[in-house]
């Protein structure tokens, strides 16, 4: 005999936690304002498992972009962002890598000459809100935001997730040793939090690594339109 319940509409989602962000507070005075590059390269010499993961990631360090009269530095050569008590770094790792990363607790890394060690690592889950929002997704400075915004579409679609509300933000160039990485902003919104999750889960575009295709969750769309 076969015998299938019907899902329980009522049943509150409960997100899994096969991946999740590990947060880890940091100790340190300042780093290079574009730090994309040299972070990625010094956390995966302290983490060489890291690049085996497909859809592990790095989130870049943001601190306040305004506060106390303070602004956010925009020369990215001779500015530095300074680091506060409460600066934190965050990693996308696969639950059965958290163990593995604490090892960063035991050794710091040097990034472009700035030193950060790390300290009191949290757990967060992914968040299932319906606004899902990328600071950097690798774009084409030639292509139009149109077809930009097709090209992200089509990825999310191919996770199984639909696409009802799309639009693009600001743009962004890193620089590497191979030259310029161009990078816009998306944000995504009207999703259930299956997709919610799976989105963070999985990321759109390359760049996992450098903090590019990484999902987090926004206050809403209106709020940006």
């Amino acid at each position: 005999m076969f015998w299938q319940e019907d899902k329980d509409e009522n049943a509150p989602y409960q997100v899994p936690d096969d991946m999740v962000d590990l947060s880890f507070k940091l100790q340190g005075r300042s780093l290079p304002l574009d730090h994309a590059h040299a972070l990625s390269a010094a956390l995966l010499a302290a983490l060489p498992w890291l690049e085996e993961e497909a859809d592990a990631g790095i989130h870049l360090i943001h601190v306040a972009e305004s506060g106390n009269g303070w602004f956010r530095p925009e020369d990215v050569e001779h500015e530095l962002l300074q680091l506060s008590r409460r600066t934190r770094m965050s990693l996308r790792l696969p639950k059965h890598r958290i163990e593995d990363a604490h090892v960063l607790l035991e050794k710091g890394i040097s990034v472009q000459g700035h030193g950060l060690s790390f300290s009191d690592p949290k757990v967060k889950l992914f968040s299932p809100v319906s606004t899902q929002f990328s600071r950097y997704v690798i774009t084409d400075p030639e292509q139009p935001e149109a077809d930009f915004l097709q090209s992200v579409a089509g990825q999310i679609r191919a996770l199984g997730i639909p696409v009802k509300k799309l639009m693009a933000g600001k743009s962004h160039v890193f620089q590497t040793p191979d030259g310029k990485l161009p990078t816009r902003s998306v944000m995504i919104a009207d999703l259930e939090p299956e997709q919610a999750v799976l989105l963070q889960q999985k990321g759109v575009g390359e760049g996992r690594k450098m903090g590019c295709g990484l999902f987090i969750p926004h206050k809403g769309i209106k709020s940006v339109g």
